[in-house]
């Protein structure tokens, strides 16, 4: 199984002011002072209440799940997210999510958008993977937040490590309705072009990420984040019981991959985590059988997050 891309991701502190009236205490006619002290009169402002996610809440699981559509801003080359403008996709989006609400669990939709894309040649910084414009991001982010949808931001580092490709996002990543997504299979050991093999990844090196993210998550007071960690071998991600689970981030184990419906089963069996949220993708044509919302949701356990591409 294969998978199946081409090349190319105040502190406000409350301040309580005080105003002070003080009993006035000169001459007055007999009988007419009173000796009791007014108390001082106090005004506070309350501080702004924390910031929420998307539809609200502050914690991703469980009490919501989260559907997503996968690509770049390419015309869908890959990915359905790339199809149409970026409010277009917004509805597609919204579609493709409502067939997955159930009652007492509602949908969170997800643009997850490629933003370093691998590249079959060294680009900048011989890293041999580029940024898209971070204007693009900018315009399916204002689509994301005028729908209420959650912006995920999805990294392919080809030779290079992911912590610094990552914090070349960081003005999005500080926004409380921005995740990220590792795409391991594009992680590529030095002198190894993009393309040409499946990549892998340390559980020490995605560990650098996961600190990394849940210390802006932290500090800036921010709701949990989803961290999607793409897989469909059990190499892609060496020694994957080291990874940390911070209660700032929400790791999601997202079994990628297209293939039958039996192998794509076999394999999200084989790949979920129990430390972790389990995560499905269903691709609308490299799949031999499209798996509907139905079938995907009778898999065990079923999956907190599901993606199409």
């Amino acid at each position: 199984m294969t998978g199946g891309r081409g090349i190319r991701g105040v502190v406000v502190a409350a301040v309580a002011v005080f105003g002070l009236s003080l009993a006035a205490c000169g001459s007055s006619p007999a009988g007419d002072s009173d000796p009791t002290p007014r108390p001082a009169s106090t005004v506070s402002s309350s501080a702004p209440s924390p910031a929420q996610l998307p539809r609200g809440g502050r914690v991703l699981f469980p009490e919501r799940r989260l559907v997503a559509l996968y690509g770049t801003d390419d015309g869908g080359g890959l990915g359905a997210l790339g199809v149409g403008t970026p409010d277009q996709a917004a509805d597609r989006l919204e579609q493709q999510a409502a067939a997955y609400a159930r009652p007492g669990r509602p949908v969170l939709p997800v643009m997850e958008m490629i933003v370093t894309v691998a590249d079959p040649t060294p680009g900048p910084g011989g890293c041999y993977s580029h940024p898209i414009a971070d204007a693009d991001v900018d315009r399916y982010l204002a689509a994301a937040r005028a729908h209420r949808q959650m912006l995920v931001l999805d990294v392919q580092p080809g030779q290079c490590p992911f912590l610094p490709q990552v914090q070349r996002w960081q003005r999005f990543l500080t926004q409380p309705d921005v995740g990220l997504a590792l795409d391991a299979e594009w992680r590529m050991p030095r002198g190894v072009v993009p393309g040409t093999q499946i990549g892998t990844v340390s559980a020490a090196e995605v560990n650098t990420v996961v600190s990394w993210l849940a210390d802006v998550t932290r500090r800036g007071g921010l709701p949990q984040k989803p961290l999607v960690l793409h897989q469909f071998t059990a190499d892609m991600i060496t020694g994957r019981a080291g990874v940390l689970t911070p209660p700032e981030l929400a790791l999601i184990a997202h079994t990628d991959g297209f293939g039958t419906t039996g192998t794509k089963v076999r394999k999200y069996g084989e790949l979920t985590d129990p430390r972790m949220h389990p995560g499905f993708k269903v691709f609308y044509r490299q799949d031999i059988g499209v798996m509907n919302p139905a079938q995907v949701l009778a898999l065990a356990p079923q999956p907190d997050y599901v993606s199409y591409q």
